[in-house]
């Protein structure tokens, strides 16, 4: 099946985005690019801006435990044995609206080996002056309770310098320490003190990250916002609500024949890696319920 893809535009920002796994494909503002595009109908690369559902992140092993069942879901990263990034980025989403500023896509999610769950997921992105909006609804079509978890997987871009010199800020007070082979969770730390520490804007520099942060600073209006400035002044924000008390960062740290730190990810989730299998802020469907997570894109200008 050929994938559609759908343009939107609206307050100067403009975006495309493609049934392949209901992904974000580009965003630009005044024609400058906010995340690392890729070209709609050819394989994504590194996951840019799919929508990871119904669990983001790492899953070990790909085993968990749901009502009682023991379940094993496909590994799909095998040097690492783990099931990355849920069920939903290997899938072709269908348009179900569009309109010169928004667009929606979704996705009927049967049950399948090790996930014997019935979802209708929906991802609605809309331009405005102040943004993208961007948000997936998913609901429980089965007749069982079912274990969910979502994030998306854009690649922000502050600027035409390297990602080095990009500032970056993370409201965050402790991350995941996790494997250093599979990357897998060992424990929350605390960011003081530590090379993570991004709570007062300043320069990645050589520093790696792949890791998830938590204890998040939310501001009065309850949003938090992770935020990435190039030299020149140019830069981009990702905010979000207290429905996502995760964000994984990654430097995009490729192996040496491949391109590297080409953007910044920034992924807002409900949940931690492994969620399926520990449990922590797992979302628990029942039946006929629903769930929606919801974040925003933006332009800052020097």
């Amino acid at each position: 099946m050929s994938s559609v893809s759908a343009a939107i535009r609206a307050g100067g920002y403009a975006a495309t985005v493609t049934g392949t796994a209901g992904a974000l494909a580009s965003l630009t503002h005044q024609g400058r690019d906010l995340v690392v595009p890729f070209e709609p109908g050819t394989p994504i690369p590194a996951f840019r801006g799919i929508v990871a559902a119904p669990w983001p992140n790492r899953l070990a092993d790909g085993r968990y435990t749901a009502g009682g069942r023991d379940l094993a879901v496909p590994v799909t990263e095998p040097e690492r044995g783990c099931a990355l990034h849920g069920l939903a980025l290997a899938r072709e989403w269908r348009l179900v609206a569009h309109d010169g500023a928004s667009v929606a896509f979704a996705l009927d999610l049967a049950p399948s080996v090790g996930y014997p769950f019935r979802l209708r997921l929906e991802a609605r992105y809309a331009l405005t002056a102040d943004g993208l909006d961007w948000s997936v609804r998913a609901a429980n079509a089965g007749e069982d309770l079912a274990p969910y978890g979502v994030c998306p997987h854009p690649y922000l871009v502050a600027g035409p310098s390297p990602l080095d010199t990009w500032e970056l800020e993370v409201p965050a007070a402790e991350f995941l320490e996790v494997t250093p082979d599979r990357l897998l969770p060992l424990g929350t730390r605390a960011v003081e003190g530590h090379g993570f520490d991004f709570r007062e804007p300043r320069a990645i520099g050589r520093t790696q990250i792949d890791h998830a942060f938590t204890d998040l600073r939310f501001d009065p209006g309850g949003t938090a916002r992770v935020t990435v400035r190039d030299p020149s002044g140019t830069g981009v924000a990702m905010a979000w609500d207290a429905g996502c008390p995760w964000v994984q960062v990654c430097t995009a740290d490729a192996a040496p024949s491949g391109p590297s730190r080409l953007g910044l990810a920034v992924e807002p989730m409900t949940c931690p890696p492994n969620a399926f299998a520990s449990g922590t802020d797992l979302v628990w469907l029942a039946p006929g319920e629903e769930h929606t997570a919801r974040w925003r894109i933006h332009a800052l200008e020097g």
